[in-house]
């Protein structure tokens, strides 16, 4: 097993963003293509980094992120 995760270009990085589902708005800090596997069979997932309003961060579905207005 080599690398567990990749940090991603993206478009919105460092930019306030909304996570759809849940609604909450805050700063996108990083895209990160990581190995979310426990076994031998890698499966590899993009999620964003978002910081919210309270200053912690919270991971999301890149797929689930829009510019905020």
């Amino acid at each position: 097993m080599g690398e567990q995760y990749q940090y991603m270009p993206h478009r919105l990085l460092r930019r306030r963003v909304r996570d759809i589902p849940s609604g909450v708005e805050g700063e996108l800090m990083a895209v990160i293509n990581e190995n979310v596997s426990g076994t031998a069979i890698e499966r590899w997932v993009e999620l964003a980094y978002v910081r919210g309003p309270s200053g912690r961060e919270f991971t999301t579905s890149v797929g689930n992120i829009e510019p905020a207005d």
